[in-house]
């Protein structure tokens, strides 16, 4: 026999939550505001010390100083240039995450949350001094903001202790306390952000001002014209050279560095250096300025992926600047066999001596397609190395040339895997028609490009499930130092089909068609793309 009560939850309606669960979910956002306020005040004490110190990017340096080789790689395929955002967007997921959980913990133990706030700064602290070109001042931020997060912590959790007086109405805590001292830290810790976004900006506004006045002067050698016939104009077929906006960027800054070309100075010095020597930008502007167009490409390329561009750069001679201050080369006897160049951000690049030195066009470039070295390539000096991957040559942002030996240093990637040494392999990749394509039966452009700079390519072939090779027309040739289009005519058959493109080098060495991983020195394989013709 059923009875009726007066307290009955009327059918239909929500049962209001229980008190318990309102303070818990509180504690949550508690913490998430105490984790917001720590990443505001820690982005205005970053301004005051240097952007890259913030604890997010410190963080997120360290993240990407201990990730396997093989882990970054699917980054960067995955990604690509957008893999900082993807870091940065997880770090601070995971902050968020843990902020609320240790909100939680402070509603039951206060002490103890704001213990584990401080742990959390300790983090930061640490990852931003020892940093590569971290400084004992780049703990500040982290320091600051974990302080600062730990009394708001303790502030908001004291709130949703239980209040003499508080009624069921209120959750049995000061109720209007919590949400006036919440309201009025969110609002504070928004304006301390905004402040340090402001100051950070006002700080870059006279790096890009130096970027904008630079006038490049003009090349006393300057590169030679495009061939007519060098860009073959088909749609879908990769320019020749790639805008600056579409070159492909790789590196380790979740922070673009943005020096003062005024600022900016370059140290040259180690073994076999008789004269070391500091320079800025406008000694190199004085001396002879040269123009090549020189492709470049990742380690990180898989076989037939985009990590590689063609560009007009605008430089002067390495070689000579090192000559000048007494380097010599292996094979006349110098003692270094090793450049290890280093950039603002602490990254490390190793360059065979040799290799440089050789008369090849490597050079210390402060243009790009006829205009200043955007920040995110490199400004205000970069090193061009025709011949050699990224990795082992192109430094950007770049402060600091050691001369030394492989076997005494190891670079940043060496130490990660990759090998010391790494020539550019002989590649080639099919841009047009895509896979899963669907053109129509009869003559189809398949058209590309190749490259094994400071070779050349002599030939490219294409051939069709697996059947003869097809020689294809290639360009006109730009230089060694350059990718060479090509282009074949495939009369094509109704039905599915696999493309596959080899290159041939100026040597007469054949692209392998062995598949292998971009570790330890890049990949091979001949690229294939599957079309459905109808």
């Amino acid at each position: 026999m059923s009875e009726d009560r007066d307290d009955a939850q009327p059918a239909g309606t929500a049962r209001p939550p229980r008190p318990g669960a309102t303070r818990t979910a509180l504690a949550a956002l508690s913490g998430l505001i105490a984790g917001f306020c720590a990443l505001a005040v820690a982005e205005l004490a970053a301004a005051l010390v240097r952007p890259e110190a913030g604890p997010v990017t410190a963080v997120g340096g360290a993240v990407i100083d201990r990730t396997p080789p093989a882990v970054r790689d699917f980054a960067v395929r995955n990604f690509g240039t957008a893999d900082k955002l993807a870091l940065r967007l997880g770090i601070l997921v995971l902050l968020a995450l843990f902020a609320m959980a240790i909100g939680v913990l402070a509603l039951r133990h206060r002490r103890l949350g704001s213990a584990a706030v401080l742990v959390f700064g300790l983090v930061g602290a640490v990852a931003a001094a020892g940093r590569p070109e971290g400084v004992p001042a780049d703990a500040l931020p982290s320091v600051v903001g974990a302080a600062v997060a730990v009394a708001v912590l303790y502030l908001l959790a004291g709130r949703l202790a239980p209040a003499p007086g508080a009624g069921p109405a209120d959750g049995g805590f000061d109720r209007r306390g919590f949400v006036v001292a919440a309201t009025a830290t969110a609002a504070v810790s928004a304006g301390a952000g905004l402040l340090g976004r402001r100051l950070t900006s006002s700080v870059q506004a006279g790096a890009s001002a130096s970027r904008h006045d630079l006038v490049l002067p003009a090349p006393r050698s300057a590169a030679p014209a495009v061939p007519a016939g060098a860009d073959l104009r088909i749609r879908g077929l990769t320019p020749f050279i790639t805008p600056d906006e579409d070159f492909y960027r790789v590196d380790t800054a979740l922070v673009v560095p943005r020096v003062d070309a005024g600022a900016w100075r370059l140290r040259i010095h180690g073994r076999g250096v008789a004269r070391p020597v500091t320079v800025g930008l406008h000694d190199l502007l004085r001396r002879e300025v040269v123009e090549r167009d020189v492709t470049l490409a990742c380690v990180s390329n898989e076989v037939g992926g985009p990590l590689v561009g063609n560009a007009r750069w605008l430089g002067v001679r390495l070689a000579d600047l090192l000559r000048e201050v007494g380097v010599r080369p292996p094979s006349e006897g110098g003692p270094a066999d090793q450049i290890v160049a280093r950039s603002v951000d602490g990254m490390t690049i190793g360059t065979p001596v040799e290799t440089v030195m050789d008369g090849r066009d490597a050079m210390l470039a402060f243009g790009m397609n006829g205009e200043p070295l955007p920040f995110e390539h490199g400004f205000p000096v970069r090193m061009v190395v025709p011949g050699l991957y990224g990795y082992v040559s192109a430094c950007k942002w770049i402060e600091d040339i050691e001369l030394t030996t492989f076997a005494a240093y190891d670079a940043y990637w060496v130490r990660r895997g990759w090998a010391q040494q790494a020539p550019v392999k002989t590649e080639s990749r099919i841009d047009t028609p895509r896979t899963s394509a669907s053109p129509k039966a009869g003559i189809v452009p398949v058209a590309g490009v190749a490259w094994a700079q400071h070779r050349g390519i002599s030939r490219v072939e294409v051939r069709v499930d697996g059947g003869k090779w097809h020689t294809a027309r290639l360009a006109a040739a730009g230089t060694r130092d350059t990718w060479r289009q090509w282009v074949w005519e495939w009369p094509a058959a109704s039905g599915r089909h696999t493309l596959e493109v080899r290159a041939t080098d100026g040597t007469g060495a054949t692209q392998t068609g062995i598949r292998t991983g971009t570790v330890p020195d890049g990949a091979t394989g001949w690229h294939s793309v599957v079309v459905d013709v109808s």
